[in-house]
């Protein structure tokens, strides 16, 4: 017992050691500042631990600000910057890079709508895995291959981040397929894409014919022009 005891004492002795020339010499408590530092200067309030790691940050430099509540995990290899405004939509698109901000939730990121969404909508390709989903304020559509890469776009969120969206061409299409949108919100999207210099009216047809909304996209469009 006292050899063991012997060797506990030395351990603990050239532990305390290294820890103070670990300080002494830019180790451990600086790297903690200068993670700090590097997380600060983040624009979105998202991190992830591969860009933690990348830039020569132990995974211990990190747990120790997780542990101090600086840092908020948030899905699998991302954290939330606690002293910066969240972004969901930013946070959702990271977490589901797969997923596209579509429907209503589309027609607000490119300003067709007045409804701020309450659960956002996002299209997944069919046999894409989104079990995790079922616990986020996200209503799920699922799309055939062929159709999930039509008119996928980059849009900026209220919080100035770029998400991936459908065009409103897309879009128009999708709030008209299945049992479609709400009548008021269908109308307001419509009138505004008329009046719209950028409008492109055969992209339109077209994403219409391959979504089979032709007829019903149409309509609108004799009703309108």
């Amino acid at each position: 017992m006292q050899i063991n005891l012997f060797y506990l004492i030395i351990i603990d002795f050239h532990t305390s050691i290294v820890y103070n020339l670990m300080c002494e010499s830019g180790g451990t408590v600086n790297n903690i500042d200068k993670l700090r530092e590097f997380i600060d200067n983040s624009s979105t309030g998202i991190i992830s631990s591969k860009e933690i790691l990348e830039n020569n940050f132990s995974r211990a430099t990190m747990n120790e600000l997780i542990r101090s509540g600086e840092l908020t995990k948030y899905g699998r290899g991302l954290y939330i910057i606690n002293n910066i405004f969240e972004d969901d939509f930013y946070i959702i698109n990271q977490r589901y890079s797969k997923g596209v901000f579509s429907h209503t939730s589309a027609l607000f990121l490119l300003g067709y709508t007045l409804n701020t969404p309450i659960i956002y909508e996002m299209t997944f390709p069919k046999g894409y895995n989104t079990i995790s989903l079922k616990n986020e304020n996200v209503r799920i559509v699922r799309v055939i291959i062929e159709n999930f890469d039509l008119g996928i776009e980059e849009a900026t969120s209220p919080n100035g981040n770029k998400v991936r969206c459908y065009n409103i061409e897309r879009t128009l299409c999708d709030i008209l397929r299945g049992k479609g949108s709400e009548i008021s919100i269908i109308n307001y999207a419509f009138k505004k894409y008329i009046n719209s210099k950028d409008k492109n009216m055969q992209l339109l047809l077209k994403y219409a014919e391959q979504l089979n909304v032709r007829d019903k996209v149409l309509k609108y469009l004799e009703v309108l022009l």
